[in-house]
């Protein structure tokens, strides 16, 4: 769970980086979960943005967040920002403490 400081602190991370994936009207379906999965991987903080979803974005982002065993750093407007610690030491990319 991140404290309130590291939550801030990938949240101004975040703001430097673009969005790796969009969110569109064909949902969240197993394929873009598993795309999702792919990146935090990688990248440990992703920036997704919803295009054409007006209302239910907050609870899309919590499943999105269960179901990848992540973290949702921010959510404002169109963008959501999600943070998974990579397990091995050696491949951390994002340092919050």
């Amino acid at each position: 769970m991140l404290n309130p400081r590291q939550r801030s602190r990938l949240a101004g991370m975040a703001q430097t980086r673009r969005g790796l994936v969009r969110l569109g009207r064909d949902g969240a379906g197993e394929a873009f979960v598993a795309r999702l999965a792919v990146l935090l991987a990688d990248h440990e903080l992703v920036k997704l943005r919803f295009v054409g979803r007006e209302a239910d974005k907050e609870s899309i982002a919590r499943n999105l967040a269960a179901r990848t065993d992540s973290e949702i750093v921010r959510l404002t407007g169109n963008t959501a920002v999600f943070w998974k610690v990579n397990p091995d030491p050696g491949k951390r990319k994002v340092e919050i403490d």
